[in-house]
């Protein structure tokens, strides 16, 4: 599993690592696992349902950018704990978004232990740009008493920017059986 870094500027209280991977992509679901160690003061939102949501970076989220190797165009997936999600387009770095069209609501599951939690997320294929793709995969991390950390395959500046194409790191190929 790639392992994600915490921004030097924005260290975690107790989360020790972050790991993210695809663990399967077929021509119906990319399915994306996050693997959390250190979750014992991890903030996680409340349940709300199924339903795109704006700002869901101010508390735990997860996210995933994949971008075509030759374009400057990408997408970014938020997805939330609380099932909450979003899509969108952008045409250049942090350029020109819009609300990406999904065929169907991700799913999303969160499975919280004492020490280390896993979020999981199927993605419709039919949603994302074809195959071959880069990807960034990225984390905002909120724990007790208003701690954020911003977790990134890389980091490039003095802020967080997940939207950076340092970040995309990962190769995505294409789905199998498709």
């Amino acid at each position: 599993m790639p392992h994600l870094v915490s921004h030097p500027a924005h260290p975690p209280a107790l989360v020790r690592s972050i790991e993210a991977r695809i663990i399967a992509f077929d021509a119906t679901w990319l399915r994306v696992r996050w693997k959390i160690m250190g979750c014992a003061k991890l903030v996680v939102p409340a349940f709300a349902g199924k339903g795109r949501a704006d700002e869901l970076w101010k508390t735990t989220c997860f996210e995933l950018f994949l971008q075509p190797p030759t374009e400057e165009s990408y997408i970014e997936v938020n997805l939330s704990p609380s099932e909450r999600w979003n899509a969108y387009n952008f045409s250049g770095r942090r350029e020109g978004m819009s609300e990406r069209p999904m065929p169907r609501e991700p799913d999303c599951t969160m499975r919280l232990g004492t020490d280390m939690a896993i979020f999981d997320a199927a993605l419709p294929a039919t949603g994302l740009p074809p195959a071959p793709l880069k990807a960034g995969f990225s984390a905002v991390i909120e724990e007790e008493g208003g701690v954020k950390s911003y977790w990134a395959l890389a980091h490039s500046g003095d802020a967080p920017d997940f939207h950076d194409p340092a970040c995309f790191l990962e190769e995505v190929a294409a789905p199998s059986g498709a």
